[in-house]
């Protein structure tokens, strides 16, 4: 399951690493957002 979650989010979500983002002055939904990313991709790797 969390394979196919790391999938969708590759497809739909934002890379922030791309677009150079500075975690320290990242808002907090962009937070939120690699937190969930960081969750799935862990997890995924997990199984």
């Amino acid at each position: 399951m969390y394979k196919l979650l790391a999938k969708l989010n590759k497809l739909f979500l934002p890379s922030f690493t791309k677009q150079r983002l500075d975690l320290a002055k990242a808002k907090k939904w962009q937070m939120a957002l690699i937190g969930w990313r960081y969750y799935v991709t862990t997890r995924a790797l997990d199984s």
